[in-house]
């Protein structure tokens, strides 16, 4: 029947022959010329059948437009099968990629508590007051925050291994030049705008590839990975300490910039998992073209429409303000942890002139923070054993946890605000560095449970977003609060009432939300089980067989 059909249509054979050297001579895919083949021997028995002929011309025409698709992008299709060769998730290199995000966290996140250490030399240097002096550490820590948004986009455009090594390259060319300013103006533009967006540009991208790379184990990947931060705490202020008595602070902080330079080389070994088609100059391309259309025949109510209709979706998925209304867990979380940045970082930066103000020297006052570094790095990882459990893998209370850390942390600042002396600060810094190592450890884990992994970068841009605006007016109120008081104490007491109602509104609120929704799944068991018991009205009679009943039994009967 075979030949038959080759003898009878002989172009058609050699124009599928033709095709199908095409098809291994450009795409090279094993699995595209097989695809081809088959379809060949299945379009050339199925000719013989007349009735057939056109169905099975229109689902080749369906297959050739999805091959050249596929044609199109085979970078996107090599990308995409990368990942699965590497073992991720949960593996494979993905333990480089932890090692790489341990190593950013200590670059970025610990550097704002080494501005302490030079917090007096600088004073003293440009003659600036508590409330000048701490908008440095303000807007440093503000912009590691605020600037989301845009690296959402930039992982986006670029990808996060490249968005990464930009940071990196902002953090360390910002903190070098900052070593050369002469007034508050310039150390704020350097030290504050420059390199905090060079921190965020690689603080953020590494959590998400953290994220990507572990799912199962994410929970311990995001513990083990914020231990960078502890060990950043418990390096930094000593070498900035010695850097300071060696070098001075314009010295210091030319020595530290090169030292951030190392987040580049974390950032060329974040291997991405895959990538989608860069279809977004075409997009942009037809989006302008149509908005020129429109513009020019439906005027100027129209256009400004169409111009909202393309901001929204933008908005959507670099900021997700749509999670704010749609998804109750994650506003209240977001919510509590703004409230809770107010006063979070205070204490770290005015730790040192608290201490100094006592009698205390200013080796022993940067040892204090060391130490909460130390205590750090022993709890993190030991957070990060015991959270990857099997028992606690998929566990949804986690968020009590963290709420219970985040009240812990909070009334902790009360003892500094009491304490005088070095035993009675060091107790301080151990509760401190205890609960704080838990709000690192599950920070993350909370966010990623609270809303899917694909809308994670958008919503940390937006927390982020949320948490720049108190942690930029934070230290500054505390500054002003200083100065008319004269006493530090005061700040700790003001933080300690931020940090343990941001702790309880987190804990009663998802207390709550839980509650409902155990309600809610109960109700709808219940109406469930009542429709499953109800019996059916609907019966089916028959007429019972009469052929063996005698007539003595139906007079019987009646």
């Amino acid at each position: 029947m075979t030949e038959g059909v080759e003898e009878h249509h002989p172009q058609q054979t050699k124009h599928n022959n033709d095709h199908r050297k095409v098809q291994r001579r450009d795409s090279g895919d094993v699995a595209t010329y097989s695809i081809t083949c088959s379809r060949t021997s299945s379009l050339q028995t199925v000719k013989s059948e007349p009735g057939l002929k056109k169905m099975v011309s229109c689902e080749s025409e369906e297959q050739d437009q999805q091959e050249e698709g596929s044609a199109s992008f085979p970078e996107v299709q090599h990308h995409f099968t990368e990942g699965a060769e590497d073992g991720a998730p949960d593996g494979g290199w993905g333990w480089v990629v932890l090692a790489a995000t341990f190593l950013v966290m200590a670059l970025t996140l610990a550097f704002p508590s080494c501005i302490g250490i030079f917090y007096t030399d600088l004073q003293n240097d440009f003659r600036a007051s508590n409330t000048e002096m701490s908008w440095v550490p303000a807007i440093m820590t503000a912009m590691v925050h605020a600037g989301g948004p845009i690296c959402s986009v930039l992982v986006e455009c670029c990808g996060c291994r490249t968005t990464i090594i930009i940071g990196g390259i902002l953090s360390g060319v910002g903190m070098a030049a900052s070593s050369f300013a002469q007034t508050m103006a310039e150390l704020y533009i350097t030290a504050g705008i420059i390199t905090g967006m060079g921190f965020c540009l690689s603080f953020q991208p590494s959590v998400t590839m953290v994220g990507h790379y572990f799912v199962h184990r994410r929970a311990f990947a995001n513990a083990l990975s914020s231990t960078g931060t502890a060990l950043g705490l418990s390096t930094q202020p000593l070498l900035a300490n010695y850097m300071l008595s060696r070098f001075g602070w314009r010295g210091s902080f030319l020595v530290l910039g090169g030292v951030l330079l190392n987040c580049c080389v974390c950032g060329a070994v974040m291997r991405p998992l895959g990538t989608k088609p860069k279809t977004e100059g075409r997009t942009n391309q037809l989006q302008q073209t149509n908005y020129l259309s429109v513009r020019e025949k439906e005027g100027l109510k129209v256009c400004l429409r169409t111009t909202i209709s393309t901001v929204m979706p933008f908005l959507r998925r670099h900021m997700a303000f749509d999670l704010l209304y749609s998804n109750v867990r994650f506003r209240v979380f977001a919510l509590g942890v703004t409230w809770m940045m107010l006063g979070f970082v205070v204490p770290l930066v005015y730790l040192v002139p608290h201490a100094t103000m006592y009698d205390i020297e200013q080796d022993r006052a940067a040892l204090l923070i060391a130490i909460l570094g130390l205590v750090n790095i022993i709890v993190r990882p030991a957070a990060a054993l015991v959270l990857g459990l099997p028992r606690f893998r998929g566990s949804h209370g986690f968020v009590y946890l963290f709420a219970v850390a985040v009240l812990i942390n909070g009334m902790s600042n009360c003892i500094c605000g009491i304490a005088t002396s070095f035993s009675g600060l060091l107790t301080y810094v151990i509760v401190f560095g205890i609960s704080m190592s838990l709000i690192g450890s599950l920070l993350f884990t909370v966010l990623m449970d609270t809303v899917k992994m694909s809308r994670f970068p958008s919503a940390l841009g937006l927390i982020s977003l949320m948490d720049s605006f108190m942690l930029l007016i934070g230290p500054p109120l505390a500054g002003i609060l200083v100065d008319s008081t004269k006493q530090y104490a005061y700040v700790y007491f003001a933080c300690s009432v931020t940090g343990s109602t941001a702790g309880l509104f987190i804990m009663l609120s998802f207390y709550w939300l839980d509650r409902q929704k155990d309600k809610e799944a109960k109700k709808s068991f219940c109406q469930k089980d009542i429709h499953f018991q109800k019996p059916s009205t609907d019966c089916d009679y028959s007429q019972v067989p009469l052929k063996s009943i005698n007539v003595r039994d139906i007079e019987t009967v009646m």
